[in-house]
């Protein structure tokens, strides 16, 4: 691909697709779907390093470089190689659920879940210079053992023995997101295990994944995946790997 256009054998193979074929690209494979139109007028994103001439080559595709993956439904583009990893798992994820995607990242040796609306890090980051003294990965453990309980902001730091602004700052360069971000992310997917593995009551669900009420869990779980709890057991329900 040269200057944002295809080679034509690759744009004949694209255009015979037909309509609402899922597409999926890794990385700088965003350029590919967006020379071939599919990306026009839609979010979409690839790494932070080749966003400026993605731009320029493509002004119409809503691009938005700070985040990890987007899906747009039948179209899901990602960021650097590892964000594909990802991707791969959101993907199996929506397709088979929670249980399955855990057990493929588990067997890959890969974090089980990153949200797609996490940072990507970008190179201020990576040349930060790290500061003495403990992480946050022990008061992360604490937390995922005690999701169902009230878990501020003091409590966390408290437990990683941090005034409440240096834990949240190594918190964001550990995890890429903030305390209230991560364990919202945490939350949602436990309520998801619960709504595809068991018979709880919706009440129950959000009370077990820290939400308190079954309203505070379908405003969480809508904005995540855009689905109610009903609805989402009722996706999931008898689904096998």
């Amino acid at each position: 691909m040269t200057e944002g256009r295809l080679d034509p054998a690759l744009a004949d193979a694209l255009a015979s697709c037909a309509p609402g074929t899922r597409m999926v690209s890794i990385c700088t494979g965003a350029y590919v779907l967006a020379a071939a139109g599919r990306l026009a007028g839609r979010p979409a994103t690839t790494h932070w390093m080749r966003t400026e001439p993605f731009r320029t080559f493509f002004p119409t595709v809503r691009l938005d470089p700070d985040v990890l993956y987007v899906d747009d439904g039948d179209v899901l583009t990602s960021a650097g190689n590892a964000a594909g990893i990802d991707l791969m798992l959101h993907l199996v994820r929506r397709d088979h659920g929670a249980e399955v995607a855990n057990r493929v990242a588990r067997r890959n040796v890969v974090a089980p879940w990153r949200d797609g609306g996490q940072s990507q890090f970008s190179q201020d980051t990576f040349g930060a210079p790290a500061d003495d003294g403990p992480g946050t990965a022990a008061t992360r453990a604490y937390a995922l053992d005690r999701l169902d309980e009230p878990l501020s902001l003091e409590r966390m730091a408290a437990h990683a023995a941090m005034s409440v602004r240096t834990f949240t700052r190594r918190f964001r360069v550990e995890t890429g997101q903030s305390p209230h971000g991560w364990l919202a992310a945490q939350r949602v997917a436990r309520a998801r295990r619960l709504l595809e593995t068991t018979d709880l009551p919706v009440e129950r669900v959000a009370a077990d994944a820290g939400f308190g009420t079954s309203a505070s869990l379908r405003q969480h779980l809508r904005g995540a995946i855009g689905v109610s709890p009903g609805a989402y057991r009722r996706m999931y329900r008898g689904a096998g790997p």
